[in-house]
């Protein structure tokens, strides 16, 4: 109780400051029991901080009893105390908050739309949204963050959706009117997995705002529904480069074989040198065998982007008849992501002689997420899965952690042993990703979850 007389000492001197009746101050010290949370009273005050301030109080309470409030409150006057408002009904879990802020997709100021936007999606992922993070920043770190698509960005496999969120995210990002929102929500539907958006993230890749046509491009990228490809090929086409470059490398991911003559034709003619990276991104992506020829000229390319594309390009084809090309790439390449590239695609064709490396890669700083996502892609063949689990006794953790990852994305039935025995190792996080991986497969394949074990009191005597 000294505690709480301090706490509530310093409250009222605060809520004096900003006009709150002091009634209502003293009130706050006497007893819990007749006021458990005084932030529900505070935000009903006329002082537009002090109700922002109410508002964010009540989302650091995890007290699920303020929601009924702080859903009134999304009417409030000042977009401020909305902002706050959406930001602390996102930290609640439950169905009534996640409804609230469905509400707030249609509120009159952006700002307020982008933050519920943000807390749609992080009631899946478990990211609160801030209203700290500029979307400029956010888009340009998008731009720069590497040659390859990463599976992190996006929620786990199994998990579901509930249909009005993906709803209500279609209908912010086709009001274009409010165009932060828009992106904002072309976004969140690529990383919910959002397959019923397919339609509305083709028209909007054709949006005359290129944030927004990029954005919708990336989300049908993780999304990976294939008849999304055909309906895109135009924008190789696009007079936006940047919407153009996105285009290449999309229908590479969806692998969309009517765009191959069209991709190759721009990595051999087209003046732009950036053009011509993506164009055989996109055509590393699709793996067809007609482009053999182009990527085993291409490993001797003077610019890294192409041979680290050319590599890849092989290793979806798999064809054994490449290693002579790639080992000869490999004896003469220098770049470490490069090599990296080769080692997958040597690894691909049949030759495990760099899959110990490939595997302890895992570690770098500078390339594990793609090591990773080359781990994906390979561990996707059933013949190949089970090479990876002599390396789950790695006695490096983060090895042992980053290949519960590459399990929960390409594992199977037979990789569930291995991850229950992870679940008791001795390293927190990697007990923690081997359960995270165990649920997704489970779901995947349509497993019920494992029993609990029994405690003391269950337990069966012998």
């Amino acid at each position: 109780m000294k505690h709480w007389g301090i706490a509530a000492g310093w409250l009222v001197l605060w809520v004096t400051l900003l006009g709150v009746p002091a009634s209502f101050a003293q009130t706050t010290g006497q007893t819990t029991q007749q006021t458990p949370n005084p932030w529900v009273e505070l935000l009903k005050n006329p002082n537009p901080k002090a109700r922002a301030k109410a508002a964010r109080e009540m989302g650091k309470s995890g007290d699920t009893t303020t929601v009924p409030a702080l859903t009134a409150a999304l009417t409030d006057a000042n977009p401020q105390v909305r902002r706050e408002v959406v930001m602390a009904l996102s930290q609640f879990h439950d169905s009534a908050s996640l409804d609230a802020v469905i509400t707030a997709t249609r509120d009159p100021e952006p700002s307020v739309r982008v933050l519920a936007v943000k807390g749609l999606v992080g009631y899946y992922t478990g990211e609160s949204p801030s209203a700290g993070f500029s979307p400029f920043f956010r888009r340009q770190y998008r731009r720069v963050k590497g040659h390859f698509v990463h599976e992190n960005t996006r929620i786990d496999p199994g998990v579901k959706v509930n249909p009005t969120v993906t709803t209500a995210l279609v209908e912010t990002m086709k009001d274009e009117r409010a165009i932060e929102p828009a992106r904002e929500a072309a976004k969140g539907l690529g990383i919910l997995l959002a397959q019923p958006a397919v339609p509305d993230l083709v028209k909007a890749a054709h949006s005359t705002d290129e944030d927004l046509a990029r954005e919708a491009l990336d989300a049908l990228s993780k999304i990976k529904d294939t008849s999304a490809g055909p309906r895109l090929v135009d924008l190789l086409d696009s007079t936006m480069p940047e919407v153009k470059r996105d285009a290449a490398v999309t229908l590479g991911i969806l692998r969309t074989h009517e765009a191959l003559p069209k991709l190759q034709w721009v990595y051999e003619n087209d003046p732009e040198q950036k053009n011509k990276e993506k164009a055989i991104e996109g055509l590393a992506f699709v793996g067809d065998p007609a482009s053999i020829p182009v990527f085993k000229k291409a490993l001797s390319s003077g610019a890294k982007p192409v041979r680290t594309s050319a590599a890849e390009g092989l290793a979806r084809v798999k064809d054994p008849n490449t290693l002579p090309d790639l080992e000869k790439a490999m004896g003469e390449e220098r770049d470490a992501g490069v090599k990296l590239a080769l080692e997958y695609a040597i690894t691909a064709a049949g030759k495990e002689d760099y899959l110990a490396g490939l595997v302890h890669e895992l570690t770098s700083i500078l390339r594990s997420d793609v090591a990773q996502a080359y781990l994906i892609e390979l561990a996707r063949d059933p013949k190949f899965l089970p090479k990876l689990y002599t390396f789950l006794s790695e006695d490096d953790a983060t090895v042992r952690k980053k290949l519960c990852t590459v399990l929960m994305f390409a594992g199977d039935q037979s990789s569930l042993n291995h991850l229950d025995r992870l679940t008791h190792d001795k390293d927190t996080e990697v007990a923690s990703e081997a359960i995270r991986a165990s649920r997704a497969i489970r779901a995947r394949v349509a497993l019920p979850a494992p029993a609990p074990a029994p405690t003391p009191a269950t337990a069966q005597k012998p």
